[in-house]
């Protein structure tokens, strides 16, 4: 069964109401909002604990043409990816360094494989770079950071994780076959964190994010040249 999008009008901010498997993170990530300005509008202190049913002041899509704001989610994209990792440890879910400690931000490819296509500003379904590959290839942490989200509740992403690395960036990589973190975890830059695969999409490919207070950048900008 389809279900319609679940957030609602009040005044100039929007309600969204938190399903199975959804995290702030990812909630941001789906409407292309600072995940610190829905914190602040409710009420909300890092880690931002949420729960299925709460309802969220949101602000409303900008271009309501993107196809990943308008298609409805379905109950069953909240399931348990494939997830293979081992308990985590309280020394992985420590938080993460401060702004004033982090060490500055360095970038690396998250997968090798030829570049199938690039970003682009102006168009709603390519705020990222697609890699090829072979099913099963290592997918890879392009910055140290913390996971945030791990999942395959967003339309088109397929298995999803997404990493924050400071207040101001965060990356994702979706269509992976097996998820190899989880949430919370601190991942190194370079760390094996998923197998490419296939999920939500029609060929084996990594799809690569980054996004800068909750806007997609292109990644082109910030990865070394090849």
């Amino acid at each position: 069964m389809m279900l319609p999008l679940l957030f609602t009008g009040c005044g100039s901010l929007m309600h969204h109401e938190v399903q199975k498997g959804e995290t702030l993170y990812s909630i941001s990530w789906r409407y292309g909002q600072d995940v610190n300005q829905i914190a602040a509008w409710n009420d909300l202190n890092a880690p931002y604990v949420i729960h299925q049913g709460q309802q969220l002041r949101i602000a409303p899509p900008l271009n309501k043409t993107n196809p990943a704001l308008l298609k409805p989610i379905r109950r069953d994209q909240t399931t348990s990816p494939n997830v293979t990792t081992a308990p985590i440890t309280q020394a992985q879910v420590r938080t993460a360094p401060s702004k004033a400690k982090a060490e500055p931000l360095t970038w690396r490819w998250p997968a090798e494989g030829k570049l199938l296509r690039t970003f682009s500003a102006k168009k709603m379904d390519r705020k990222g770079i697609d890699i090829s590959g072979t099913a099963g290839t290592a997918v890879r942490a392009a910055a140290s950071g913390r996971v945030v989200y791990s999942g395959n509740g967003l339309t088109h992403y397929g298995n999803l994780l997404i990493i924050k690395h400071n207040e101001s960036y965060l990356s994702a990589y979706a269509h992976n076959e097996k998820l190899l973190v989880k949430e919370g975890m601190v991942v190194k830059k370079g760390q094996k964190i998923a197998a490419m695969g296939a999920t939500g999409s029609d060929r084996v490919m990594l799809h690569f994010e980054i996004r800068r207070n909750g806007k997609p950048v292109d990644p082109q900008r910030y990865l070394p040249k090849r």
